[in-house]
């Protein structure tokens, strides 16, 4: 493709996007890659075709200060590294951190290049990092809110668990169905169970749900007392973590639930999302 028929240098709001070349020593990693691991042996296959045909499409990059730090194209910019290349061509484009990780998000997503893990964690920094919420997250990403809501709870396992789970063997919904489970080490023999007898979904929420009827949390005690009571509803802040730890015994029972809060000036606003239809649905109530 000859460098005139590359698509970023058409006119996009009278402004020419224009293909520079830079010092690949000047080139730092983007912190918000999502993708935790490379195949090393793709990028050296990558490595022998930019040899063979040259950088074809340049990587996207934004200036900081010292330097520039990728935005898209990580894959590229480490076969090129692997070459040994004194500098490469890049698109240089302004953007904030915030759009920089969205941006290399979404062309991960779009890739399908992440596995389940690192595309959680990828959210997380999104939410956590720079105050998006689920819905703004779903939209940038073109998915629902229940999606990414559904893709966060995978985090909720252990970093035990986390470790002894490769996404390629194991699948999502195997892994979801493990949340039923409060134990960890049940949850590690449950994940080296389904490798072994190459359990289906199907099987291994069937074997989590004989297992969770004697592995769920109890309820807290209600206290009784008056004034503890009078305290709990003075105290807003009391009050929200209850219903958090409630939201949080209904997740461990398996209940597709999702809670949202916000502090406002005058008031706090708390939003609670259960999924219809699943099954063995629990009702929570209070006594």
């Amino acid at each position: 493709m000859s460098k005139k028929n590359w698509p970023w240098r058409v006119d996009k709001a009278k402004k020419k996007l224009e293909i520079i070349k830079i010092p690949l020593e000047k080139i730092a990693a983007n912190p918000y890659q999502p993708r935790q691991k490379f195949d090393e042996k793709e990028i050296s296959d990558l490595a022998q075709s930019i040899e063979a045909y040259g950088l074809i499409q340049p990587i996207i990059v934004r200036a900081v200060d010292d330097g520039y730090q990728i935005v898209a194209g990580e894959r590229r910019y480490r076969a090129c590294k692997l070459l040994g290349m004194k500098e490469i061509p890049v698109l240089l484009q302004e953007m904030n951190e915030q759009k920089a990780a969205a941006v290399s998000l979404i062309e991960n997503i779009q890739r399908k290049e992440l596995n389940y893990f690192e595309e959680a964690y990828a959210y997380t920094i999104l939410i956590e990092q720079f105050g998006m919420t689920q819905e703004e997250v779903a939209r940038k990403v073109g998915r629902s809110q229940s999606a990414i809501a559904n893709k966060l709870r995978i985090l909720k396992l252990p970093e035990a668990v986390k470790g002894v789970i490769d996404p390629s063997v194991i699948s999502e919904r195997h892994a979801r169905a493990l949340l039923k489970i409060s134990n960890a080490q049940t949850q590690i023999g449950l994940v080296r169970k389904i490798v072994e007898q190459d359990l289906t979904v199907k099987e291994t929420e069937e074997l989590v749900d004989s297992l969770s009827r004697n592995n769920i949390p109890g309820e807290t005690p209600a206290k009784s007392n008056s004034q503890n009571v009078s305290m709990i509803i003075r105290d807003a802040r009391i009050f929200i973590n209850t219903i958090k730890e409630t939201v949080k015994r209904a997740r461990q029972t398996g209940i597709d639930i999702v809670m949202e809060d916000r502090e406002k000036e005058e008031q706090y606003e708390i939003i609670i999302r259960i999924a219809k239809g699943k099954k063995n649905l629990r009702k929570i109530t209070s006594n």
